[in-house]
Order: structure tokens, then C-alpha cells, then sequence
């Protein structure tokens, strides 16, 4: 499971960084602590989630490339972990597309003008991994799309964030745990 976002107590707090934020929690939830692999260009914690045949191992990460170059970390988490099939990866991350505090959980597809998708698309050569997608909404006005996500949130939006990095880190657990149908039929309604 990758959380993008972009390394940096400035960028901490920020719309862009919660999926970064569900790595966090997921590692957290499951006693682990992210660490600096600088072999993958990123803070990584391995894992046991419980499953129904004992306990998994899993991979958390934390990218410390910026957003828009976030495929330099991912290219070398897949090769060191062996990920054969990128359905079995699970990017989370923001999304302008859908309304604050909303989350989705997506089978591939496209990316949506994405950096951060689009630089792992493009170092994967492919795009069929899993997504949770954390709604942020659009921009008010004429605000740049770029301002908005690395703006630091209000007191009321930080407090449907939080609600929405725990969901989305359940969402996770889901797919870990039940597949990602199962937390489509749970999350997508």
C-alpha cells in the first residue's frame, strides 16, 4: 500500500498528503513504524494484518519523491516486493473529483490529470493497480488546482479529513483482508 503525498513538515497537514496520512494510521493500527528504505525512495513499514487464514505481510509506503515524480518510489517498491500483479497494489491518495471526506475504492482505470498516478503509470507502464481515493473537492473560484491541495486545512475541514483518513484506512484493511469487490460494495455507496 502506497500513501502519496510529499515529504516535508510544510506539506504535512495539506490536502495532497493524506494518503500519505493512511499509510501512517494502517502502519500505526498494526504496530508498525515508517522508516527511511532509501533503496525505494521511501518511509516503508512491513506489516502483519489479520486474515482469515492467519496473518498477511504487508508493505506500507510512504513516498519522499514529490507527488508529480511518486513512480520513482513506487517502480522500486514493486521490484524489491516482488508485486507481480498490480491489482495487489493499492495506491491512496487525493482526489479533486469528488466531494470533501468522500471515499471510493477503484479497480485501475484512468487517472484524472493525476501527477502523482500519472508518474507511477508511467514508470509501471501500467495502470491497473487498486485506488482508494480520498475526496478533497474542487477549488473554490479561480483558486490553481496546485494552491489548493498544498493549502493547510481549516480547523472544520481537518476534522472531515481525519474522519475520512480513518474510513479510507479501513478501506484499505478491506481489500487487504476481504478483496477489493468487498470494499467497493462497502465504501462506493
Amino acid at each position: 500500500m502506497v500513501g502519496l503525498g510529499n515529504p516535508g513538515a510544510e506539506y504535512a497537514g495539506t490536502r495532497h498528503n493524506v494518503g500519505a496520512e493512511v499509510a501512517q494510521l494502517v502502519a500505526e493500527r498494526h504496530g508498525g513504524r515508517l522508516k527511511m528504505d532509501r533503496r525505494c525512495h521511501a518511509l516503508v513499514a512491513e506489516v502483519r494484518v489479520p486474515v482469515a487464514a492467519g496473518a498477511a505481510l504487508v508493505v506500507l509506503a510512504f513516498p519522499q519523491t514529490y507527488m508529480n515524480d511518486s513512480g520513482l518510489a513506487v517502480r522500486p517498491l514493486v521490484r524489491r516486493y516482488s508485486v507481480d500483479d498490480l491489482a495487489r497494489l493499492v495506491v491512496v491518495h487525493d482526489e479533486m473529483d469528488l466531494p470533501p471526506g468522500t471515499i471510493k475504492v477503484k479497480c485501475g482505470g484512468g487517472i484524472a490529470g493525476h501527477k502523482g498516478l500519472e508518474s507511477i503509470r508511467a514508470h509501471l507502464h501500467d495502470a491497473s493497480f487498486t485506488r482508494v481515493r480520498i475526496g478533497i473537492g474542487k477549488p473554490p473560484g479561480r483558486q490553481a488546482g496546485v494552491d489548493y491541495v498544498l493549502k493547510r486545512l481549516g480547523k472544520a475541514e481537518r476534522e472531515l479529513m481525519e474522519a475520512a483518513v480513518l474510513q479510507a484506512a479501513e478501506a484499505v484493511e478491506t481489500i487487504l483482508t476481504r478483496g477489493a469487490q468487498a470494499a467497493m460494495n462497502a465504501y462506493n455507496g
